[in-house]
């Protein structure tokens, strides 16, 4: 050992292994299949749906919207089940 090299004891407090726990969605590695920005609901559906029940028409916008509001409920269902211990969400997880 150099005379310049510290030398420690070692602890004689036991030192715990870490839990394993899983990292948060928001630190969740990027999407595989779904483009981020992509539109996630039926377009033409939801336009018909929207038009029935008001005879309103819909702004193109309001895809970009929706489609990040359902992110994020889906991110928050994810850890939900996360939290629960499941690799599967569901209905109640929303």
């Amino acid at each position: 050992m150099q005379a310049h090299e510290k030398f420690e004891e070692p602890s004689a407090t036991p030192v715990k292994a870490p839990l394993l726990v899983r990292a948060p969605v928001s630190n969740a590695p990027a999407l595989k299949s779904v483009v981020n920005d992509e539109v996630l609901v039926v377009v033409s559906k939801l336009k018909a749906y929207i038009k029935d029940r008001s005879d309103m028409n819909t702004s193109a916008d309001v895809m970009d919207v929706l489609s990040s509001k359902l992110r994020k409920l889906c991110d928050d269902a994810i850890a939900s089940a996360t939290r629960d211990g499941r690799k599967t969400v569901m209905a109640r997880d929303f």
